[in-house]
């Protein structure tokens, strides 16, 4: 069908005027193309990924006792607001980080094993979206401070992410440059290119031996992605783009300096809440720098990276500022999962009731690329059957585990640090939290990447 003979659908920017006002509407049945709509008791269910190099200061960090009664260690604390939608985890690892920098990244949302000759997997993120790319403009939206994203496709290729802020806003909710015309040409000029590759792939299959048709299997993977990418943005280009708020607009469509970081940190996170209530995608990753080159937080005095904070030797200072550093990206989670709550969806309940929001690293331990106990909490996703409030710990349930290292003070000793690089439950697999998620956004499956199990929150 045509979108444009659906003569019933109603533009937002008239809904807008008719209220006599300009504020930031969810998004309405009536506003929904037939191409994109489900049925009209479903609420969208999202999912959002936000990464934090290089581990955490884990002494200061670890929650020691399990359950609901836990209570929240110095760098969790502010998050101690949001108890009864979040659950804290400990104990799980990723096998095939290997305890490389930049595999506890690149596997982090994939699960994979990543050798020096080994490719890696799709993301779960690109996972949900082949479920959910159907119903919304863009399938997922990726953001990264330096360095490429945590989305991977099938055929093992990093998605690249946006940076600036008002290039997001500007993807999201502004009109192609030269028009929806120019924007459609493009497209289907892209189109063209690629039936071209395929019918010329087809004529060289003929005389491809095994190895070099498994090369052409990848290629043609990365074809296909493309030509429905390609085909869907034009779809969309008929259907009207959603309104924003002024006050909206003001928040997220800037740029903000490098050493204004809990600005820039927000006017993301705003970013992804106004995404997810217009129903432009409804998954999103975030990395807040690489494993390399994290950056510095000079509004609070950081001018070190986050990099150099994390092999800290033993420094005094280094540890007690990747504690704030810690501390302060917490709050910037905080900050996100606030404006969630505070935000309606489409059934008039809280936005965070059907997103799953996962903070975390794919290290523990950066002084030693120690990949076990992973600091991760989950938030979020109570109307996808999540039950919060307690902390979960895969440690505690690992056979001959006697507690966590405390000294006569009862705080953490570095012996702790052997827990961050040896992974005491052995099959608390991370692919076991994301093979959870994926299966809350409507994925069918019963593996992804290395998982062993369910994870049951």
């Amino acid at each position: 069908m045509n979108i444009q003979t659906q003569s019933w659908l109603i533009d937002r920017r008239h809904a807008l005027k008719a209220l006599g006002s300009f504020v930031s509407l969810p998004l309405l049945d009536c506003m929904i193309p037939l191409r994109a709509s489900e049925k009209t008791t479903a609420t969208p269910k999202r999912s959002a990924f936000i990464y934090l190099a290089n581990g955490v200061h884990s002494l200061n960090y670890q929650i020691m006792k399990p359950g609901r009664d836990y209570e929240f260690s110095r760098s969790l604390k502010p998050l101690e607001k949001h108890r009864e939608v979040i659950t804290p985890i400990s104990g799980l690892h990723h096998p095939g980080a290997l305890g490389h920098h930049h595999n506890c990244i690149n596997v982090f949302l994939t699960g994979g094993k990543l050798g020096p000759s080994d490719r890696n997997t799709i993301s779960v993120d690109q996972k949900m979206a082949e479920i959910t790319a159907p119903h919304t403009r863009y399938p997922s939206m990726e953001v990264a401070l330096t360095q490429g994203s945590l989305a991977w496709t099938a055929d093992g290729v990093q998605l690249p992410a946006l940076r600036r802020c008002s290039e997001i806003f500007a993807s999201l909710f502004e009109e192609p440059k030269g028009g929806k015309e120019a924007q459609r040409r493009a497209l289907r000029r892209k189109g063209s290119v690629l039936d071209a590759n395929l019918a010329e792939v087809r004529r060289l299959e003929q005389k491809m031996g095994t190895e070099d048709k498994g090369r052409m299997e990848q290629y043609l993977t990365s074809v296909r992605e493309a030509e429905i990418r390609t085909t869907r943005a034009d779809a969309w280009l008929d259907t009207p783009l959603p309104a924003v708020s002024e006050a909206d607009r003001t928040r997220t469509n800037r740029d903000v300096p490098q050493t204004m970081a809990g600005d820039y940190f927000r006017t993301v996170y705003d970013l992804m809440v106004l995404a997810f209530q217009t129903d432009v995608t409804r998954v999103a990753t975030f990395s807040l720098g690489g494993e390399g080159d994290a950056f510095a937080i000079p509004e609070i005095g950081i001018t070190e990276s986050r990099h150099q904070l994390s092999h800290h030797g033993g420094d005094a200072g280094y540890m007690e500022k990747l504690t704030n550093y810690d501390t302060f990206a917490i709050e910037q989670f905080s900050y996100f999962l606030t404006r969630l709550t505070e935000t309606k969806d489409l059934d008039g309940k809280s936005l965070i009731g059907s997103t799953m929001a996962l903070f975390g690293s794919g290290m523990c331990y950066g002084h030693s690329h120690g990949n076990a106990n992973l600091p991760l909490v989950l938030a979020g996703g109570s109307d996808l059957g999540l039950k919060h409030g307690s902390h979960l710990d895969l440690n505690q349930e690992a056979k001959g585990f006697e507690g966590y290292a405390l000294g006569p003070e009862g705080t953490l000793t570095t012996a702790h640090y052997q827990l961050c690089s040896r992974p005491v439950n052995t099959d608390a697999h991370m692919s076991n939290l994301l093979l959870l998620m994926a299966q809350r956004m409507g994925v069918e499956t019963d593996q992804f990447g290395d998982s062993n199990r369910v994870v049951a929150i």
